[in-house]
């Protein structure tokens, strides 16, 4: 036989056609004889499942889009500042990523009855995997599209070219029914030997399930599940909150689903969208002055709050560990094998000194590797979800319920602080007063900055337009042209409440299927 293929953009897919000659060759492998006579075809074909998972540079520059960062150029700059369209070839590469996600599982749920000597145990396993992955596919276009084509087996080019589009609600009841099946045939795992580490467990897919929740606002759903998770799993937090996203903490217990890497063969260059020039780097990525004033005081307090201490001459004094973690500024530098590397903030990284430094004065520290190879080439893993996530559901949940109390307070966030670093009591008992569910958001945004939370977070939240509009600002300069308050002005952004809470179908979507998906609202 011989394989003619077909690929087709829309939806990501590919169709082969099997055109009869004479035998089939014997140098190669051909469809035909890939399922049915290897063996090790499923395993294979979930692996490749698994390549399609959100990627560091998804991952991290998702909160470019956001409050948190500002990008200085490239496609995301445009999403975050409101003015990107329906060709924004960003916006394309999500669809077209998370389609060809979805397309793979497909084929190998198609697929599995003809691969050869696999028990029943493992292929129950390889399918609950498949369709996990499947569920976080359609979970990352649902928050970002809403409503999508859904699809689950290969079809052809004459139906993908008929493709439409079922609502958001549609969608969402698709992954919770996917995830609470593939949950209730316990064909997943608790865990993995090192052999497996990386791949997908029942906490996983339980995980996955809460986001869709949470972000539905289904709160009772998301307080049982991730209860669930947190009284059977038996997982804990890593000890260390800046040791968690380096290579030696990679698929530790608290980690549930991450994007594998590998030196060599799968490697990331996150760093270098994010290092000083002295380092190698071209800070096209960076904090914002909004992300760094969140993080509290190491009693507990904001720093604009009565009594907090904080100082504007000393800003960096006494506040929250994960800052110091999270965000790069002078006297907090990278650390290295006898030391630490210090960028050189008076001359070549500072900042407006070249085209190639920090955009708003300061860097990321979060995901440094110092086991990087030469062209700041990284196999540190991306962190998709993690344990810490969970017990933050879990106090949203119940702060959105008016449920969150002493006995809630100290099994989630007290735990998740007393990890970052916190010591003082005023930081760590659960609040005499205060607005709780903005606690445990601001809770939320310290802990999990670039971590592809934030965006969606906002988005689910609402408010959106109040934190996307208007200037964005970097570090505090003093000088009067250029600032508000000292602080320089970054970026002028907009946020169209009636158009920007969803993307826009990828035009070229559009065209590929004679306009059978319908465009968002506005775009």
């Amino acid at each position: 036989m011989k394989k003619i293929i077909y690929t087709l953009s829309a939806l990501a897919l590919t169709l082969s056609a099997c055109v009869p000659l004479d035998t089939p060759p014997y140098d190669r492998e051909t469809d035909l004889t890939f399922w049915s006579e290897d063996k090790n075809a499923a395993e294979e074909a979930l692996n490749t499942c698994y390549t399609y998972l959100t990627d560091m540079y998804e991952l991290v520059y998702s909160d470019g889009m956001s409050d948190n960062a500002y990008v200085k150029g490239g496609q995301n700059q445009a999403i975050g500042n409101g003015k990107y369209g329906t060709s924004d070839g960003y916006v394309y590469d999500v669809w077209n990523r998370h389609y060809a996600g979805i397309r793979a599982c497909n084929e190998l749920l198609k697929n599995i009855d003809l691969v050869p000597e696999l028990s029943d145990e493992l292929k129950a396993r390889y399918v609950a995997e498949a369709r996990t992955l499947r569920a976080w596919n359609y979970y990352e276009l649902y928050v970002r599209f809403g409503g999508v084509p859904y699809l689950t087996e290969p079809i052809s080019i004459a139906e993908a070219r008929k493709a439409t589009r079922e609502t958001a609600a549609a969608i969402a009841a698709h992954i919770e029914e996917e995830l609470e099946e593939v949950i209730a045939s316990n064909a997943l795992p608790a865990s993995y030997g090192a052999a497996d580490k990386g791949r997908v467990t029942k906490w996983t897919a339980a995980a996955i399930l809460a986001r869709t929740y949470l972000f539905e606002g289904k709160f009772e759903k998301v307080r049982d599940i991730t209860a669930t998770i947190i009284s059977e799993s038996g997982i804990s937090l890593y000890p260390s909150y800046s040791g968690l996203f380096t290579v030696a903490a990679e698929n530790c217990d608290e980690i549930l689903l991450s994007t594998q890497y590998m030196t060599v063969s799968r490697e990331q260059n996150i760093m270098y969208n994010t290092l000083p020039p002295s380092m190698g780097g071209y800070s096209n990525l960076a904090p914002l002055k909004s992300l760094v004033d969140s993080y509290i005081m190491l009693n507990g307090k904001a720093i604009d709050e009565e009594g907090s201490g904080y100082s504007a001459a000393d800003p960096w004094s006494n506040r929250d560990p994960r800052l110091a973690a999270t965000v790069m500024y002078p006297g907090n530098s990278y650390p290295v094998s006898g030391g630490t590397v210090e960028p050189d903030w008076a001359g070549r990284d500072a900042f407006n000194s070249t085209s190639d430094v920090t955009p708003t004065g300061y860097y990321i520290r979060k995901w440094w590797d110092n086991t990087y190879r030469l062209t700041l080439q990284s196999s540190l893993n991306a962190i998709i979800i993690r344990y810490a996530d969970v017990l933050l559901m879990n106090a949203e949940a119940h702060a959105e319920l008016g449920t969150l109390n002493e006995t809630v307070w100290n099994a989630t966030i007290r735990k998740i602080r007393e990890r970052a670093g916190f010591t003082e009591a005023s930081a760590l008992d659960f609040p005499a007063s205060g607005n709780l569910k903005a606690i445990v958001r601001n809770e939320r945004r310290a802990e999990l900055a670039f971590e592809g939370s934030r965006r969606t977070d906002i988005i689910r939240w609402k408010m959106a337009e109040t934190v996307l509009n208007g200037w964005c600002h970097g570090m505090y300069t003093g000088e009067t042209v250029g600032t508000d308050d000292g602080f320089v002005r970054i970026e002028q952004r907009q946020f169209d409440p009636a158009k920007h809470y969803l993307w826009p179908i990828p035009q070229k979507e559009r065209d590929l299927t004679g306009n059978s998906l319908e465009q968002n609202p506005n775009w």
